[in-house]
């Protein structure tokens, strides 16, 4: 063929150099005749030859463009028919108007011209209206990526069975790892005899490896108290469709022998790098633990986590060489700075304002200017009655300040201490958390994944009944300048009996101890039930709430407010607790509108079900007995939403 286009390609200069040749042989004729009739004879000659050439190219030209123009269009018809992609054509009404043969073969059909598209697969029809380019769809037990044109009423099939068998392979067969850690391991075996420690050690590890054993698990003991595991996707859900109950296993073996040994799992998933993925299982642990550990905690890369278990109260497993530790770096932070800024969370209780009084009272001692955070808008009548005391005590008024005021005094050497929460979304003014950058956190609630970034120091002890106990004992390793005052001792006291309910739930012995040692600093306690008083409107208010409770479940109570009234969260809170004390009820819920379109949902219970994973469902927490979280919608919503938690909740599973 290049022969072809050559010749072709010459014929235009062969007639000039014709042109430019019969003129010279017109000339040399001029002069020699017999000379230039022999030339012509001669040009004539090859002007033949030439046009006979280029005719039988021009035939083989033709020829060949007919022949492929027939190559063309057959190969274009049985690629059509034949190659195995399915091709579709349907009209306005979802009809099939045409299918290419490999697309009927798939559906096991002869046609499928004029059927329904209904018919052949109902799920098309809404990738169609929704105006979807591409989808993989399963079809007669294969799956296809769909490729629709709307405009030519066209979809293209192609058959991606086995590259998405593949990919689910791969996913299936991705490396987890985790760390297994035995949470109170030192305070169960201490002070046993050698005997008694080796024996429930074996009973453990048979217990554990008997449980890898069986779900296929590669476990490596690497101390006393800690375990590393190797698995994959596959065998991560089928764990966690079983809600993980070697949580329960382990829990329940060892309570027989009056050793009650708890385990605490961090996993990380989803990323190819072994140290990424170890990093994760130990952030992983760090949560489980901070959340005081019997449970499970599974991190991902997107932030997202998920957690099992947690069916137990956390053991008290702090000690005085960490509240001392703690509060010597307390006083070394606060003696860096300039001043002290404290906060506490949005609608403070009396441990948050207690709290807050106490660190305080911990940054004059150490000679530093403290201020309190308070919105005035959001306080309820309990912390109304404190701050009227502190109006008569000079030096612990001029301390409050709105939030407008600390953004204005905060500078770069400013101490900002979050106490009660620690969640940004929850503090009293989030600005001031991007505005200063030494934060410290001092809380007594299980830890969540959503926390103050990068703070200097923490103290978290879910252990603790209240941050007002915590905040009691960081102030006795601290110097001894100053006395407690009557209304600081009072202001703790006072935290520690809301939180614990008069010393009746979550009340250890250091709960007892920073009490008496409040009391021995002059804390009032008369004044202290002065300060939680109500007056009947509210006690009426609050029994009104009390009775739209109904059973929703075997044990489980919810209360709905009037959509018209409005209750503060002390209220909610104390309708709960009263309808737990009920007989026959093991967790209470309230729901009731705080302000404007803001829902409140109070939860408790007796340690049957976990209210703190069934409040994080609905972006919120606690513990595990005592729970809560706020919403913006209406008071039905809010009811189907906690429903729906609860409900996957006792179908286990729970994520954040």
């Amino acid at each position: 063929m290049p022969n072809y286009f050559e010749k072709l390609n010459f014929r235009y200069p062969f007639y000039t150099l014709l042109l430019i040749s019969v003129i010279q042989f017109g000339v040399i004729m001029f002069f020699q005749w017999q000379i230039g009739l022999a030339s012509f004879l001669l040009l004539g000659i090859v002007i033949y030859f030439y046009m006979k050439v280029e005719q039988t190219a021009k035939k083989e030209m033709e020829t060949y463009i007919s022949t492929l123009s027939y190559r063309l269009k057959k190969v274009g018809e049985e690629a059509l028919m034949e190659m195995p992609i399915g091709i579709m054509l349907y009209n306005d009404d979802y009809q099939i108007e045409w299918t290419n043969p490999f697309l009927a073969s798939c559906f096991h059909e002869e046609t499928l011209v004029g059927r329904s598209l209904y018919d052949v697969g109902e799920n098309l029809i809404p990738l169609l209206k929704q105006d979807v380019e591409t989808e993989v769809v399963p079809l007669h037990d294969r799956k296809y990526k769909v490729v629709i044109k709307k405009a030519e009423r066209l979809i293209y099939f192609f058959d991606v069975t086995e590259q998405t068998q593949i990919e689910k392979q791969y996913e299936e067969e991705r490396t987890v790892l985790g760390i297994i850690f035995l949470d109170n391991y030192d305070e169960v075996t201490q002070g046993m005899d050698d005997q008694t420690k080796s024996a429930i050690n074996s009973q453990v590890t048979s217990i554990i490896n008997k449980w890898a054993t069986e779900n296929g698990v590669f476990l490596k003991r690497t101390s006393m108290e800690r375990f590393i595991v190797v698995l994959n996707e596959q065998i991560l859900v089928q764990l966690e469709k079983n809600k993980f109950t070697i949580l329960d296993e382990v829990r329940e073996q060892t309570a027989k022998q009056s050793m009650p040994l708890t385990l605490s799992v961090g996993i990380g998933t989803g990323v190819p790098s072994l140290p990424e993925l170890g990093h994760l299982a130990q952030s992983s642990l760090d949560l489980a633990l901070g959340r005081g550990g019997d449970q499970v905690a599974i991190k991902q890369t997107n932030g997202k986590v998920r957690f099992y278990g947690g069916k137990t109260n956390p053991m008290e497993k702090r000690t005085r060489v960490r509240a001392r530790v703690i509060s010597h770096a307390l006083k070394e932070l606060i003696h860096e700075s300039d001043k002290v800024i404290i906060m506490g969370h949005r609608y403070p209780d009396m441990d948050a304002i207690g709290a807050a009084i106490g660190i305080a009272k911990v940054a004059e001692l150490n000679q530093k200017d403290s201020f309190i955070v308070l919105n005035q808008n959001e306080i309820d009548a309990g912390i109304q009655r404190l701050l009227s005391e502190l109006k008569s005590h000079d030096e612990l008024w001029e301390k409050i300040i709105s939030p407008e005021e600390a953004l204005d005094m905060a500078t770069n050497d400013t101490l900002l201490v979050v106490v009660d929460t620690h969640k940004p979304s929850l503090v009293i003014e989030e600005k001031l958390l991007n505005k200063i950058e030494d934060v410290v956190v001092i809380d007594h609630h299980r830890r969540g994944e959503d926390f103050i970034e990068d703070p200097l120091l923490v103290y978290m002890e879910p252990y603790a009944s209240s941050t007002a106990e915590l905040v009691t004992e960081l102030l006795q390793y601290q110097p001894k300048r100053l006395k407690i005052t009557m209304l600081e001792a009072t202001a703790l006291l006072a935290g520690i009996i809301v939180d614990t309910k008069s010393f009746t739930v979550r009340t250890g012995s250091r709960t007892f101890d920073a009490a008496s040692y409040l009391r021995s600093q002059g804390a009032d306690t008369i004044l202290v039930q002065k300060l939680l008083k109500e007056n009947l409107d509210r006690f009426v208010k609050r029994a009104k709430l009390i009775e739209s409770a109904y059973l929703y479940q075997d044990g489980i109570v919810i209360a709905k407010g009037n959509p018209e009234d409005f209750f503060d969260q002390v209220m909610i809170a104390q309708a709960a607790d009263t309808l737990l004390a009920m007989s026959d009820i093991n967790t209470s819920f309230v729901i009731a509108h705080r302000t404007g379109d803001q829902v409140s949902i109070s939860a408790r219970s007796l340690g049957d079900i976990n209210v703190q994973v069934v409040m994080e469902m609905l972006e919120g927490g606690g513990h595990l007995t005592n729970a809560a979280t706020q919403l913006s919608m209406t008071i039905d919503e809010a009811e189907e939403k906690l429903k729906e938690a609860i409900r996957e909740y006792l179908q286990g599973g729970t994520k954040e």
